[in-house]
C-alpha cells in the first residue's frame, strides 16, 4: 500500500517549490479523514525538502514551520470531515457501512474504547497512536464533544505528530543530500519505529498532567 502511494505521490516532489505547501495541506487533510494515507510519506519528504531549501521561501527554518502548520492545519480540515460525518450518520450507520469507506469495525472500535477510557483528551492523544489516527475524530463527533475544544486537541496533537514527521525529515536531509522518496519514508519510518517509545513515555506524562489538572479544578468547584 505504502509503496503504491510512494508512487502516485513522488512526482509531486520535482514542483515543490511551487505548490508544495498546499500538497502538504491537501494530503494530511485526506490522511486525517477515513482514508488511509500515511502521514510519513508527506511530512517526512516535505521535512526534507525544506532542508534543502526545496521549498517557496528557500530557508529552511521558515519552510520547515509553514510545513508543520500546513501539515497541522490539513490534519484539523480532515477531522473536521470525520467529527461532522460521525455527528450526521450515527454510530449504526459507521458499523454497518463504514468498511466501504475505509472504516474498518474493528479499529473504529479501538477508537470508540479510548476515547470512552480516556475521555475528550483522546482526541490528542489518539493523533499520536498509530493505526487510531485518523478514526479518534468520529467518537469525538458520535459524542458531540464540543468543536472548540475538539479544535483545540486535534491541533495540538497534530501540530505535535506533524514536527516529529518533519523533523525526522530535516535530519535526514543533513545526512544527506540525495536520497529517493523511497529511501526518505522507510528511513523515517525506521528512526520514528526506534524512537516510538519516548511519544508513548511522553503521552503518558502529558494524561497523567492533564488528569492531575483536570481533578483539581473539579475539586475546587465542588468546594466553591
Amino acid at each position: 500500500m505504502t509503496d503504491l502511494i510512494i508512487e502516485h505521490i513522488e512526482w509531486a516532489a520535482a514542483n515543490a517549490h511551487i505548490w508544495g505547501f498546499i500538497l502538504v495541506f491537501f494530503l494530511m487533510a485526506i490522511e486525517s479523514s477515513f482514508i488511509p494515507l500515511p502521514s510519513e510519506v508527506v511530512m517526512i519528504p516535505a521535512g526534507f525538502l525544506a532542508y534543502r531549501g526545496e521549498l517557496t521561501f528557500g530557508d529552511p527554518h521558515a519552510d520547515a514551520f509553514i510545513v508543520i502548520l500546513c501539515g497541522m492545519t490539513g490534519s484539523i480540515a480532515g477531522a473536521y470531515v470525520n467529527y461532522f460525518l460521525a455527528r450526521l450518520v450515527g454510530r449504526p450507520i459507521i458499523y454497518r457501512y463504514g468498511k466501504y469507506v475505509f472504516i474498518k469495525p474493528e479499529l473504529f472500535s479501538r477508537a470508540e474504547e479510548i476515547f470512552l477510557e480516556f475521555g475528550e483528551i483522546s482526541t490528542f492523544v489518539g493523533r499520536l497512536i498509530l493505526g487510531i489516527r485518523h478514526l479518534i475524530s468520529l467518537p469525538a463527533g458520535l459524542s458531540r464533544m464540543p468543536l472548540m475544544k475538539f479544535t483545540l486537541f486535534t491541533a495540538l496533537g497534530a501540530g505535535i505528530w506533524c514536527a516529529i514527521l518533519t523533523w525526522i525529515g530535516y535530519y535526514l536531509g543533513s545526512l544527506s543530500a540525495e536520497m529517493t522518496y523511497a529511501q526518505l519514508v522507510y528511513k523515517g519510518n525506521d528512526i520514528l519505529k526506534d524512537n516510538y517509545i519516548w511519544i508513548f513515555l511522553g503521552l503518558v506524562v502529558i494524561v497523567a498532567v492533564y488528569a492531575m489538572i483536570h481533578h483539581l479544578v473539579m475539586r475546587s468547584k465542588k468546594i466553591d
